[in-house]
């Protein structure tokens, strides 16, 4: 706790680094796992598809990935999209399966109803079944986000990972508190970030207390 308060600026530093490395990829996975979540909860022959490939996908070790990232897309070695590509595969991989079977979980007759007052499938997505699938999706990308801020840290192997810089700096110079310094942060702004989505969560879906 110390290296925190005598070293402020850095840590606010490395805090800014490591929660754009960590919320730009959530952002995106997030963004491109609606689509395939919705066609994998409409398609049976892309369920048999989608989520055996995510599965391999996830099992890719982070390192790996971001290692060979500059080589599949032609980057510099320290450009943070480097950790970024990486990070967007993995949480299209783990939010998959949750915007699907979110999407699955519509009650027929709910949506048997948006049918017959004429809803268009556009519509009637963006008004009826996406807002019911709302909390298992969020469910799902709370848990992308914790898992996501962790893994940040593995990026600084490469030069780049927020936090994960600490733990690198502490341990090549054998300073402790710099390692509990990104411990602390990972495991605070992994806290807040799950706190956060937890209550736009219940926000966006009051319906669902009422329920409870």
């Amino acid at each position: 706790m110390t290296w925190i308060f005598e070293n402020w600026e850095r840590f606010w530093e490395v805090t800014a680094v490591h929660l754009r490395l960590s919320v730009v990829p959530v952002l995106a996975g997030f963004a491109l796992s609606i689509p395939l979540g919705w066609w994998a909860s409409r398609s049976p022959k892309a369920r048999l598809v989608l989520f055996p490939f995510a599965n391999v996908l996830f099992t890719i070790p982070s390192i790996a990935l971001i290692v060979i990232t500059p080589v599949l897309i032609g980057t510099k070695i320290l450009d943070e999209i480097n950790v970024i590509v990486p990070l967007t595969v993995y949480t299209v991989a783990l939010m998959i399966r949750s915007v699907a079977d979110a999407l699955s979980a519509v009650p027929g007759n709910v949506v048997a109803a948006a049918n017959a007052m004429g809803f268009r499938p556009l519509r009637r997505f963006l008004t009826v079944d996406f807002p019911l699938a709302l909390p298992v999706t969020i469910a799902g990308l709370r848990v992308a986000t914790v898992s996501n801020i962790s893994m940040v840290s593995v990026g600084a192997l490469v030069g780049l990972g927020g936090y994960g810089q600490l733990f690198t700096e502490g341990y090549q110079t054998d300073n402790t508190d710099k390692v509990l310094a990104g411990l602390i942060g990972t495991v605070v702004l992994a806290v807040l970030a799950d706190g956060l989505l937890l209550l736009i969560g219940r926000l966006l879906t009051p319906w669902a207390r009422v329920g409870r």
